[in-house]
């Protein structure tokens, strides 16, 4: 059944969450029609968004994200919060599929009423989310959700791009997992607004506060990200619960100090700024494909780089000069 924009907007609205799935979908959805009503329905909510947390949280695989999202997700419904939770899910090189199966990691809080799970492939975009992800939080943020949980692919440095579209950027780490390494690379460590190193126990709550000195020397000689803001290196268990509690009043002092030094505001308009320039790129190609003469200047040029004519940022700027030339020269 297809649902009119206005239908889709009053369901949003009204939370149900049927509804917010098939809104979802439409934005994801790369066909011409879906696309001109996702703009529709975009456009139409637009004023009753930006009242959430955005928080990104990022990990290597293993690292509990899964876990921690279910738990922090219930213990802030438990505070009278809304959550949605956007899962992003790595896509097969392949054929682009996804398992999508955090929804069934994440079953308690799956069965939740104020708690609203997505999960979406990645479908190859870089940066550990989807190429929609901040166009579904915008239609969450509409639906009257508090709490946006983003949690990301977990594949390592290009999750930084998270931090793009969120509030507070979390970055989950355990101890002997043969992620040390991991741990104090700096395009994360320049990201990261909050450490949760999870999976401590007695057993290895040592060895975790060795971890937590050794980040710690690792922050010293990275500028602060935020003025007024010293990155804090917290130890618990998301699934003991353990330091959930304090992770929850430290976001909360994170965002009122961002509120306070007027950050917050300006943050989110240099985000929207970037989401714009991402979809200048991505409609000026696709339009670009649509001329008969550009698509021929583009096979071009793409056969050259991949034959190693010559070097393929070389291909890509002829192929662009000659685009603004309306590509209509010969080859």
């Amino acid at each position: 059944m297809k649902f009119s924009t206005e239908d889709l907007v009053e369901g949003i609205r009204s939370g149900n969450k049927r509804l917010i799935a098939k809104a979802i979908t439409l934005v994801e959805s790369k066909k011409a029609e879906h696309r001109l009503q996702a703009d529709e329905l975009l456009k139409a909510i637009m004023p009753f968004t930006g009242n959430s947390i955005r928080i990104g949280i990022t990990g290597v695989p293993g690292a509990g994200k899964s876990t921690f999202i279910e738990n922090f997700g219930r213990l802030a419904i438990a505070h009278d919060k809304k959550v949605a939770v956007l899962a992003i899910d790595p896509s097969s090189a392949i054929n682009k599929g996804s398992i999508l199966g955090d929804k069934t990691r994440m079953e308690e809080l799956a069965k939740e009423e104020n708690a609203f799970i997505r999960p979406s492939p990645s479908s190859g975009f870089l940066g550990g989310v989807a190429n929609t992800t901040f166009e579904t939080m915008m239609i969450c943020e509409a639906a009257g959700y508090d709490y946006i949980l983003i949690e990301t692919v977990g594949v390592g440095q290009s999750e930084v791009l998270v931090a793009d579209i969120t509030d507070v950027f979390l970055f989950l780490k355990i101890i002997g997992g043969g992620d040390e390494l991991q741990g104090i690379k700096r395009g994360i460590m320049e990201m990261v607004d909050i450490i949760f190193i999870n999976k401590v126990d007695e057993s290895n709550l040592q060895k975790a506060k060795t971890t937590k000195l050794e980040l710690k020397r690792a922050l010293d000689f990275i500028p602060p990200k935020e003025k007024g803001w010293k990155v804090p290196i917290l130890l618990g268990s998301a699934l003991h619960n353990a330091g959930l509690d304090e992770i929850y009043g430290t976001i909360a002092e994170f965002i009122d100090l961002k509120k306070k030094a007027g950050t917050f505001d300006e943050i989110r308009i240099q985000q929207a700024e970037k989401r714009f320039e991402y979809w200048v790129q991505e409609y000026i190609l696709s339009m670009m494909k649509k001329s008969d003469s550009v698509e021929e200047a583009y096979l071009y040029h793409k056969k050259n780089a991949s034959a190693m004519v010559s070097n393929p940022s070389t291909e890509a700027k002829l192929f662009v000069e000659r685009f603004l030339s309306n590509g209509t020269r010969e080859n």
